[in-house]
């Protein structure tokens, strides 16, 4: 895949308008094809399709030089998760905080019963995460953690974790590379569940991993890729498709979403259904905790009728999904949080939908 897009010397919104995209000759297409086939003729650089694929290409290109290093699409988010946390060696110590992502946290205890450990630290105990670093074998972040949206001082931490050679992790799906790049701070490898804000319309399941484009990082690259080929956690061409289209429109969807969830957290504040505003300044992710627990919780998904009433977060529409309803949510997520998905309509029908259903409490 060859583009003239160069992250260095664009804007981010022109960078994702114009990478991953082919070569300007006369007549060529503007966009990438959607490459679907599942083997190649001998002798070329891809045989089969497990293992390459150019509508891949274009997309890694993209997000790669969006977080400033060497992208991998994967099947889905879990599969991305999966495929960093199997740079974990067998019964090691993997440093947490005390709550994730619950698709993460499940892989976590699958890791201790099988007689791993895990070092759960509080996200904003930085000098937890320090003491808790030594003899460690990975460092696992997120910055907000999902849905607690508690934000880890992640230069402070990854730094200590270079200096014990610790490999480190950052899920960076919530903050997206607009607001964060790990890489740039000292992570090892990030993780995206590209179903989310990098694909933005709910229409895809994908995942991608990215590790900066050093000696130590290709070295993590080409184990992640082997975990991904091995596994069989590959994506199939037409979502990667959907996702680069997606990320097309990235910068001014997160701006419009971010600028909304901010207004909302500043009427929210003054709510009398709401006990807790839990919004770490920037991003469009927020939550809140309802006056009135888990049942007041429910009547307020129940009552919304712009919102939807749903799992997952990132996309065009607004979504709003009270956590503790998973079984395998932390017990430290409150019974009656609402985690707030915000979308891109208009903040005072957003906001109107809100409080006739908060109003129900």
């Amino acid at each position: 895949m060859a583009t003239e897009a160069d992250p260095q010397q664009l804007h981010v919104d022109t960078f994702l308008v114009a990478s991953g995209r082919p070569q300007r000759t006369a007549g060529s297409a503007v966009n990438v094809g959607v490459e679907l086939t599942s083997t190649y003729a001998a002798e070329g650089a891809v045989s089969y399709a497990r293992s390459g694929n150019p509508t891949w290409d274009a997309f890694e290109e993209a997000l790669g030089g969006l977080e400033g290093g060497l992208a991998l699409v994967h099947a889905s988010g879990m599969g991305a998760i999966s495929a960093a946390l199997s740079l974990l060696p067998r019964g090691g110590t993997v440093v947490a905080p005390d709550t994730t992502y619950n698709g993460t946290g499940d892989l976590l205890l699958d890791h201790e019963q099988a007689g791993g450990t895990v070092r759960r630290v509080h996200a904003t105990d930085t000098a937890g995460f320090l003491t808790a670093l030594e003899g460690a074998h990975l460092l696992w972040l997120e910055s907000p953690t999902n849905p607690l949206m508690d934000v880890t001082e992640l230069d402070v931490v990854l730094a200590r974790a270079r200096e014990l050679g610790v490999p480190s992790v950052v899920d960076n799906t919530l903050s997206t590379p607009l607001l964060c790049r790990p890489l740039s701070l000292g992570a090892d490898v990030v993780v995206h569940s590209v179903t989310k804000y990098l694909s933005g319309h709910s229409d895809v399941v994908l995942g991608a991993t990215v590790v900066p484009d050093t000696e130590r990082g290709r070295a993590l690259g080409a184990r992640l890729r082997r975990h991904r080929t091995l596994h069989g956690a590959v994506a199939g061409p037409m979502e990667v498709f959907l996702a680069l289209r997606g990320l097309r429109t990235l910068s001014v969807r997160f701006e419009r979403a971010s600028a909304t969830a901010a207004e909302l957290a500043r009427r929210l504040e003054a709510h009398d259904a709401v006990e807790r505003v839990r919004y770490p300044g920037a991003g469009a992710i927020l939550s809140i905790d309802v006056q009135g627990g888990l049942e007041a919780a429910e009547r307020v998904c129940a009552a919304t009728r712009l919102w939807l009433h749903s799992t997952s977060l990132g996309g065009v529409e607004s979504q709003l999904e009270r956590r503790r309803r998973h079984p395998s949510e932390s017990e430290q997520v409150p019974v009656n949080l609402l985690r707030l998905s915000v979308g891109i309509e208009h903040v005072d029908d957003l906001w109107a939908d809100l409080d006739q259903a908060l109003r129900t409490v």
